[in-house]
């Protein structure tokens, strides 16, 4: 009985290792594997539990114990790269952002879009809104070259066959909010998704700009900035993503 008791308060250490900000679980496994982690000493072994008493330590690095879980809501600037070692990117977002605790984006923006990052130190979290078969709603407001019509949004909404990708994109939620801007709220996240599409039709992207990530809104954020969110939106978030 007290064997088990002990183990209700154990947690599997690829699940610790994503908690502490180190990797997702999926890397974690790789480096349980390698030999890398060791427990109290030992290198570890798949699927092991830890508990708060053990001395986990990955390569050089002790770890004293789970760092706090931080979700920071960022404005990406037009021009700042999503990546942490590109050397070719002239402004990165690890560049932008300077917080305390290392922490790393949780879905991307391309250089030449802007508005809503969200960027945490919870790999849990990452690998939850990563999973694009989750369907997590992303909201955008995008300024285009021509008039928005009524055809346009009608055929955006329904799904827009992507010849470069060889795939349809799902069903959306379309409306025009101007004469040559529109909200879409996707549920996907293919690769310069809202560009390819426009361009099927004809259409240019002259601005992109994210303004919601499911719960999350970008506010009244300024380019460049971001703030940490509150424990009801961090809630939310993690219910969302059925980590709660």
């Amino acid at each position: 009985m007290q064997s088990n008791a002990k183990e209700q308060g154990n947690i599997r250490l690829n699940k610790y290792l994503a908690q502490c900000g180190i990797c997702s679980r999926r890397d974690a496994d790789k480096l349980i594997e390698s030999g890398k982690v060791l427990v109290n000493g030992v290198p570890a072994g798949m699927g092991q539990l830890v508990s708060p008493d053990d001395c986990v330590q990955v390569g050089k690095k002790i770890l004293q114990g789970r760092e706090k879980k931080v979700v920071l809501a960022c404005y990406k600037p037009v021009g700042v790269t999503c990546t942490e070692r590109d050397p070719h990117a002239n402004r990165k977002i690890t560049d932008l952002v300077k917080y305390p605790i290392r922490v790393t984006y949780a879905g991307r923006l391309d250089k030449d879009s802007e508005g809503l990052l969200l960027m945490t130190n919870d790999g849990a979290l990452i690998d939850a809104m990563m999973r694009g078969a989750n369907g997590h709603e992303k909201e955008y407001i995008v300024k285009v070259d021509k008039e928005v019509t009524e055809e346009f949004v009608s055929k955006m909404a329904r799904g827009v066959y992507l010849r470069e990708l060889n795939v349809t994109t799902r069903p959306c939620e379309v409306k025009a909010v101007g004469k040559y801007t529109f909200n879409i709220v996707l549920t996907q996240g293919l690769n310069r998704q809202i560009r390819r599409m426009c361009m099927e039709q004809g259409y240019r992207v002259k601005e992109l700009k994210r303004v919601r990530v499911m719960n999350i809104q970008l506010g009244n954020l300024k380019p460049g900035a971001y703030r940490e969110l509150n424990g009801q939106e961090t809630d939310e978030l993690y219910r969302k993503t059925g980590l709660m």
